[in-house]
């Protein structure tokens, strides 16, 4: 039994990542130990949530792991904790295009059986916030909005119009956040900055969103919404568990280098559990700062980041460069997703890169944003051929060509293509995936490392 809830809004820009992680942060003020999650993919959020907690921030996505995998990814990142919070995605009943409400904050909500807590912008509304809410409120009758928080009011006689509108919807007013630049995060071309590029800043911020919910909200009523949850009769997900029955006991443990620093901040913590759970010693590493590898790399993962933002840096880093391109010419697994995918091509805005693809990369005005249905072209250290499973592009760059002779994946949305890179034992491609969905990826991955 866990107390939690879940943060949502009417729509993006509410005010929810500043919500969630001043109630995370002010809650383990507390001395509560805050299990802190996230809905959908979103990479960038879950690390203002982890340093507001301390603990890893972690991805709730029922499109990309499964409705029945929710629930046990939820109570593994909750064990041992006396709450947990979720930042929901974008307004509360969005969810994947054309799918319902699959994926959809009140989903997770319903499977999670948790209270909701409905962050409003008030910024330009008074009695008409009653509407709003009760709108919501009454929408899906399974979902449970247990109260409100009012976010950026005016002033004092504001505030009171909203409350006294409010006042007869039969939803309590459980907070009110006056407007405050000090607790606003900077955003760029794919949302916020991540925590590893400004961690003086972010820490600042989250202490001051920690203060902004500390005196404008009933942390009390809060906490004891979260503990009016019902149980959740859900077994914890584990690594092992996923993993089993075979096993790699008495086997070599390869070192599995896994890109990090600030280049490098898109990765989900389950896959460093499953490598390691699938025989792997998992290595960290920052593209941007050590001039090789780790000592005794037999594979390298590289997931998602910002590589157009440290392209100078990266490209400078010629030893490093080297050193990649010599393991993947070596025959040895590299799984590259996206900011892993640019890094391994020849280069990106005109400055070299590891060239170990036959493609280069440049910053795009176009958004490509969306969840994927993918199936596997190619057999690969990351997938067989014919594999399914479905994963989520985010990127504001091009790839020239977007596919290589052996491609990775063929996808089925929004139009049929073919995607990616296979060549030797390299998989790279812009689809970011949830291996706990397909924990035999990491257990694939973990054997080709071997000799």
């Amino acid at each position: 039994m866990v107390a939690r809830l879940v943060i949502a809004a009417p729509s993006s820009g509410a005010g929810k990542t500043t919500v969630a992680t001043g109630l995370m942060a002010a809650f383990a003020e507390r001395g509560l130990a805050v299990s802190p999650h996230k809905v959908g993919p979103d990479y960038i959020d879950p690390g203002y949530h982890a340093l507001a907690t301390g603990r890893p921030g972690r991805n709730l996505d029922a499109f990309m792991c499964g409705t029945e995998l929710v629930a046990p990814l939820f109570a593994h990142g909750a064990r041992g904790c006396d709450l947990a919070v979720v930042e929901g995605v974008m307004g509360l009943y969005d969810g994947a295009a054309d799918q319902g409400e699959l994926a959809s904050t009140a989903q997770v909500a319903k499977l999670l059986k948790a209270p909701v807590v409905l962050v409003v912008d008030a910024s330009s509304q008074s009695r008409s916030v009653a509407a709003l809410v009760h709108g919501f409120a009454s929408w899906d009758p399974e979902v449970r909005i247990g109260g409100v928080i009012l976010n950026k009011v005016a002033t004092d006689r504001h505030e009171h119009l909203l409350r006294e509108a409010l006042g007869e919807s039969g939803v309590p007013v459980l907070g009110v956040l006056r407007r405050a630049p000090a607790v606003a995060t900077p955003s760029r071309h794919l949302g916020l900055v991540p925590v590893a590029e400004r961690r003086g800043d972010a820490v600042e911020a989250v202490r001051a969103q920690a203060a902004q919910v500390r005196e404008g909200c009933d942390l009390d009523a809060l906490l004891a919404l979260a503990r009016s949850a019902p149980a959740l009769g859900a077994s914890a997900w584990s690594a092992e568990a996923a993993l089993s029955p075979r096993g790699a006991d008495g086997l070599a443990r390869p070192v599995v280098a896994v890109a990090g620093g600030a280049a490098f901040t898109f990765s989900y913590a389950e896959h460093a559990e499953l490598l390691s759970a699938a025989g792997a010693e998992v290595v960290a590493f920052d593209p941007l700062r050590d001039e090789k590898l780790p000592d005794g790399t037999r594979g390298l993962v590289i997931g998602g980041g910002f590589p157009e933002v440290y392209a100078p840096e990266l490209s400078a880093n010629e030893a490093l460069r080297g050193a990649v391109a010599e393991l993947a010419r070596s025959g040895a697994p590299v799984a590259a997703e996206c900011a892993g995918l640019l890094y391994l091509a020849r280069s990106l805005d005109g400055k070299p890169m590891c060239g170990v693809l036959d493609a280069d990369a440049r910053m795009s005005e176009r958004l490509t944003l969306g969840y994927r249905d993918a199936v596997a072209v190619t057999d690969s250290p990351v997938a067989a051929a014919g594999t399914r499973l479905r994963g989520h592009e985010f990127h504001r760059t091009v790839l020239e060509p977007g596919a290589g002779p052996a491609p990775a994946w063929g996808l089925r949305q929004p139009e049929r293509r073919v995607e990616g890179f296979v060549q030797g034992g390299v998989h790279a491609s812009y689809v970011h995936t949830h291996w706990a969905a397909v924990p035999e990826t990491a257990r694939r991955f973990v054997e080709s490392c071997r000799p």
